[in-house]
């Protein structure tokens, strides 16, 4: 399983390395290319439109030929639009690169995830997942480095780098030998009638709506505020850095306590944390409050995922169309967060669109306090399995 888990880790480590490398170059790019805000927001959330697309066939992949033909095609779709992007010069040449890049993210996170659910034993699945997702979240930490060497050195040279680590997370994959197809009992469909199911894509939707709105505005604002391009790399490495150490964490606390406990304070204290991001003035404010409400914002992760895969045992739905799931959650969200947040922003001010993510979560609080059958209901039902 360590062995597994490293190469799961680095495979959706270096893909979101170079998902996270657009935060330095946005300023950058928007002054090059004449983006305003909801033109910063279409570039951001491209890769999250491109996951939307490849969520659900990914999932059939995995289910017809197995995790690792669907992690070595997510590897090869990666490689081919870091390189257009290292070579494009105009918009939509990035926008596509990065939507094309976002759905080789959907093979290799499903592939890559499905297969470790797949070998971890039930009891230890959270920490398991949990610590490839913090691997993930390195990823993000190290993106903002790679995209200020990117200003430095050139996107050509820093983008094209991803050939080399392709090849070589290829040929470590094909040879780790990797589990059978197994036997789905349901479709995916059905996943659409399990209220468990239903609870942890809501659960990977929302904070992925939240980081949207963040990586769209907090890079703009640091930027209009005297940051330097080396100073948003340090505070998102920063911000991914904390996200980094809570995740495994969180892994293993939900194993132990379930996810009840979890989400019911993420959610609530996510909503003070929304608020507070509006209310710097200066660069060095703004960071600090960037990198604390960026480790709140991915503390429900693991109990989503939790929620899905144990949704996903329950009616017999092979785990790569749990993770398809997620992945099209989290598009989903992360999308709508880039786009309606950077327009929103744009046509209002950039506290109107926190506040809107902010009101989702208080929502979603009061529903998982007092829903009695709804969120909270759904959590405990699936604390009970997992304990069972």
């Amino acid at each position: 399983m360590r062995r597994l888990v490293l190469l799961v880790g680095a495979i959706v480590l270096v893909d979101t390395m170079f998902y996270a490398a657009i935060t330095p170059l946005l300023p950058k790019l928007a002054g090059d290319l004449d983006l305003g805000k909801n033109g910063a927001g279409v570039l951001t959330g491209a890769y999250a439109a491109g996951a939307l697309l490849g969520s659900l066939p990914a999932g059939w992949l995995i289910a017809r030929t197995g995790v690792k033909p669907t992690v070595l095609v997510g590897l090869t779709l990666m490689s081919v639009s870091c390189l257009a992007f290292a070579f494009g010069a105009t918009i939509a040449v990035l926008d596509g690169a990065r939507f094309l890049q976002g759905v080789g993210g959907a093979f290799s996170w499903a592939g890559g995830m499905a297969w470790v659910a797949a070998e971890a034993p039930r009891e230890r699945r959270g920490a398991m997942l949990g610590s490839a997702m913090g691997f993930a979240i390195f990823g993000v930490q190290l993106g903002p480095v790679v995209g200020a060497v990117a200003r430095g050195v050139g996107q050509p040279v820093a983008f094209s780098s991803t050939v080399l680590f392709g090849l070589a997370l290829g040929v470590w994959a094909w040879s780790t030998p990797a589990p059978p197809t197994g036997e789905t009992l349901a479709t995916p469909g059905e996943a659409l009638r399990s209220r468990t199911m239903l609870a942890g894509m809501w659960l990977t939707a929302l904070p992925a709506a939240a980081f949207g709105v963040l990586d769209v505005l907090a890079p703009l604002r640091l930027d209009a505020l005297g940051a330097s391009a080396l100073a948003l790399g340090l505070t998102f490495f920063a911000a991914a850095g904390v996200e980094a150490i809570v995740t495994p964490a969180i892994g293993r606390y939900t194993d132990r306590a379930g996810a009840r406990a979890v989400v019911r304070v993420g959610l609530a204290v996510t909503v003070a944390a929304l608020v507070v991001v509006q209310l710097p003035g200066t660069a060095a404010g703004l960071a600090i409050v960037v990198i604390a409400v960026s480790g709140l914002l991915g503390v429900l992760w693991v109990p989503a995922m939790a929620l899905l895969t144990g949704g996903a045992d329950r009616i017999g739905l092979d785990h790569g169309f749990a993770f398809a799931y997620f992945n099209l959650a989290w598009a989903a969200g992360f999308s709508l967060g880039a786009f309606a947040g950077g327009t929103v922003a744009e046509i209002t001010t950039d506290a109107v669109a926190y506040t809107a993510v902010a009101a989702l979560y208080a929502i979603s609080a009061l529903y998982a306090l007092f829903g009695g059958r709804g969120l909270g209901g759904l959590v405990a039902e699936r604390t009970e399995l997992a304990r069972s």
